[in-house]
């Protein structure tokens, strides 16, 4: 028995180590193999170079300046190795003079450690003409490594910064969501730059070389190229930009010229500021100074910038009047005053209107037609029309993080704050006041719908590398809305046009392109109930006076283009935008986009 069990057990033994000798010398031979590899072949990632972004007429707009970084050896911080990491530091500092030693030190330490084998960047960019007369003499040096490393610039500068937006470092988050911003190092954080990043950065490419024990290389094995330089062609025209901004010197607001079809030929968010800053890292003066304006320059009024319409919402409700439950012939007698429960409301005329149908009241922007045609319709027709027209989503800009707006109902009340809805609130909506919010690229869409009965998605790409891009436009009004639209825009005509017209007076345009629009006065602080006699907007303090809107298109009988101009605490539409449209018009007229 003891005999069998000692048998027994040495068969076990040696079955196991059998079992071991078979797993070292065959079934672990790949393992090994591949491990010994990885020790001889190295793969390099090779970082692609950001596409270029040009405007309509190949202009660059965002383009690489060519330049170098400088990389050093890791484990130079060592006490066997610091005197040769000072060294690298110091004739680094004698071949550039304004380079930041604590900026190097702190760049290396940042990351050097026992695990990191890879050169570390230490310089993130020596320009071409700096680098060139002494390049010879860095490459020689073996802890120091030159590598090509383009930046983003901006010749334009502030102009169209909102919509171009910027290129900057990559944080921890963005890396997290795109492993290719490791090798990069920047992405786009802000507009096109940023909608259209992962077009624009391309993809990597790779060396496969081999290396001996020291990490030197002896031979290269295989190499693919990134996928880069990848165009971007877009829709604006940036001498029609630059025009523009010259037009907003010292004003806040936003402007837009768009084609019919969403194409946009221009879109300004004012106040501008030099996007150049981003790319390197923006000062903390800089930074304080713009974040703490009150004109808020950071912010991109184009899409992000919410203010009640005013006025220049009559077009649409008056559309859904006529359309509903009013017949285009009804009238009102305006006498500039229509109380309702304990309250007033008034109409900005203050001898009233007298007899008003839906053109005269477009025409004249009378509130007290739209104050007791509201009472008729309903906040629940008015509020599902003017959605189904645009409003209260996103347009689908190809820009990032667009705002929605607000267009104020019953179900939207009872949601947001859990409350009944008012008579009253029916009333402030239908003058686009109260809680109804827009961004103006929303009311330059609204407006397309107005002049030509189709809602185009407004876009800046023209062409993505050799592709074109297709205008998406939605059909959204009834057949009924279709046949009397023309009334409406009759009425848009006479308000540029007549001599009651709202805008007519502050219109300087060129008599051959003749015009449709609606001015808007959006109040900035509500107007006490016992206040007999309102305060001039020029009277007010500035940031108490109201936003000033002109929405257009043009021509009146052709429809091409819409021109929207929105200037903050500008008082008066006509009077503040009136003389910025006209002078954007003549400079289409000017640069062949209208014809007589």
């Amino acid at each position: 028995m003891k005999v069998k069990f000692i048998i027994s057990v040495f068969s076990i033994i040696w079955l196991a180590i059998i079992s071991r000798i078979f797993f070292l010398s065959v079934q672990s031979n790949g393992y090994y193999e591949k491990l010994s590899q990885n020790n001889t072949i190295k793969k390099e990632k090779i970082a692609p170079v950001r596409g270029e972004i040009v405007d309509r007429n190949n202009k660059p707009i965002a383009i690489n300046k060519l330049g170098f970084k400088i990389l050093l050896r890791p484990h130079l911080r060592s006490k066997k190795n610091i005197k040769i990491f000072n060294e690298e530091v110091d004739n680094l500092l004698k071949f550039f003079p304004n380079l930041s030693r604590k900026k190097i030190i702190k760049n290396y330490k940042k990351v050097d450690s026992y695990y990191n084998h890879d050169y570390i960047s230490v310089v993130d960019f020596i320009s071409y003409k700096d680098m060139i007369p002494v390049y010879s003499q860095l490459n020689l040096r073996k802890n120091l490594q030159i590598v090509q490393s383009p930046k983003r610039y901006y010749p334009y500068k502030e102009v169209a910064a909102h919509l171009i937006g910027y290129v900057a470092r990559a944080n921890k988050k963005d890396i997290k969501k795109d492993k290719l911003l490791k090798l990069i190092g920047y992405t786009g954080k802000a507009g096109l730059e940023n909608y259209y990043n992962s077009y624009l950065q391309g993809q990597a490419g790779y060396r496969e070389i081999k290396v001996n024990a020291s990490n030197e290389e002896i031979e290269e094995l295989s190499y693919k190229k990134p996928v880069e330089d990848r165009k971007l062609t877009l829709t604006i025209d940036m001498e029609l930009q630059k025009y523009i901004s010259s037009l907003f010197v010292g004003k806040a607001g936003a402007v837009i010229v768009m084609r019919v079809d969403g194409a946009i030929l221009a879109a300004s968010s004012f106040p501008e500021y030099d996007i150049n800053t981003f790319v390197t890292g923006i000062s903390y003066k800089m930074w304080n100074k713009l974040s703490n304006s009150l004109d808020k320059p950071f912010t991109n009024k184009i899409v992000h910038g919410l203010y009640p319409p005013g006025s220049t919402i009559k077009t649409g409700l008056g559309l859904i009047y006529i359309t509903t439950y009013i017949n285009p012939s009804y009238t009102v007698y305006c006498n500039s005053k229509m109380p309702l429960g304990k309250r007033v409301f008034r109409c900005w005329k203050k001898t009233g209107h007298k007899k008003t149908d839906i053109v005269k009241a477009i025409r004249e922007s009378c509130d007290d037609y739209f104050y007791k045609g509201s009472l008729q319709v309903g906040i629940k027709t008015m509020s599902e029309g003017l959605i189904r027209y645009g409003l209260g989503k996103e347009t689908g800009v190809d820009l990032p993080n667009e705002f929605f707006g607000t267009v104020p109902s019953r179900a939207w009340k009872r949601k947001k704050y859990n409350r009944p809805w008012y008579m009253g609130e029916t009333v402030n909506t239908s003058i686009g006041q109260g809680d109804f919010l827009v961004t103006p690229l929303q009311m330059a869409q609204f407006t397309a719908l107005m002049a030509t009965g189709k809602l185009p998605t407004p876009h800046f790409a023209k062409k993505i590398g050799d592709i074109e891009y297709k205008p998406k436009i939605k059909n959204v009004l009834t057949k009924k809305e279709l046949k009397r639209l023309p009334i409406i825009q009759k009425a848009m005509m006479e308000v540029c046009n007549y001599s009651a017209g709202t805008a007519t007076h502050y219109l300087k345009l060129n008599p051959k392109i003749k015009i449709a629009g609606k001015t808007g006065t959006a109040q900035v602080v509500g107007i006490l109930q016992d206040i007999k006699k309102r305060q001039l907007e020029h009277e007010m303090a500035y940031y108490s006076r109201s936003h000033a809107w002109f929405t257009s298109y043009g021509p009146y009988k052709n429809p091409q283009y819409i021109v929207l101009a929105m200037v903050e605490h500008g008082g008066h539409g006509g009077h503040a935008a009136g003389a910025i449209v006209s002078k954007i018009y003549n400079k289409l007229y000017k640069l062949g986009y209208l014809k007589p």
